[in-house]
């Protein structure tokens, strides 16, 4: 069974050979999911699904608030870096190391290659199917933003509190001649 894919990380698999562990690959940054495909295109190549078992590039969800629109991206958690669930041995140490895009193992040296303590795979692995989007904060103190939704619809204001927790926003509107505090949803907000 070779790299299953993201989404099924945390499936509990068969029994693999005594010293299958995790390990850590560096690659260049932005090339974690095509160093991810030719790796998998390379382990059924070379004969080695006996030896390799799964290639993780580790994401999470995060919600992207931008000009009102609220969308779902994935992130990369460790950019330039890719996980690998392998019985380590000279042919699968080359198979792994002449991937494209692969720059090396992590490891003591360039020629080493440490694994990965159990626990922080699960945390790892864990953690991708788990946890719930993260929002990410498009918004700082003292930003200006107009409102684009609900009864201030189309009035400027001024950030003074962020509350990313709740999606928050407490926005100093100016209405009837003062500054008045509104609480508002990411949504509701547009930046200036």
């Amino acid at each position: 069974m070779v790299a299953e894919t993201d989404t099924n990380v945390a499936e509990s698999t068969e029994a693999r050979p005594d010293g299958t562990k995790w390990y850590v690959i560096h690659t260049y940054a932005g090339y974690e999911n095509k160093v991810k495909q030719y790796l998998e295109q390379r382990i059924q190549s070379m004969d080695v699904v006996d030896r390799v078992f799964r290639v993780v590039v580790p994401t999470e969800e995060e919600v992207e608030v931008k000009n009102g629109v609220r969308r779902t991206v994935q992130k990369k958690v460790f950019p330039g870096y890719v996980l690998v669930e392998m019985l380590i041995d000279p042919q699968t140490w080359e198979v792994v190391r002449r991937t494209q895009g692969v720059t090396s193992f992590v490891g003591k040296s360039s020629n080493d290659a440490t694994p990965l303590e159990d626990s922080e795979v699960e945390a790892i692995l864990r953690k991708m199917v788990e946890e719930k989007p993260q929002v990410r904060i498009t918004f700082d103190k003292g930003d200006r933003v107009k409102i684009v939704d609900g009864p201030f619809n189309e009035h400027l204001g001024l950030v003074v509190d962020v509350n990313p927790e709740k999606t928050k926003l407490r926005v100093l509107v100016s209405m009837f001649g003062r500054e008045t505090p509104v609480e508002l949803d990411y949504l509701q907000v547009e930046k200036q």
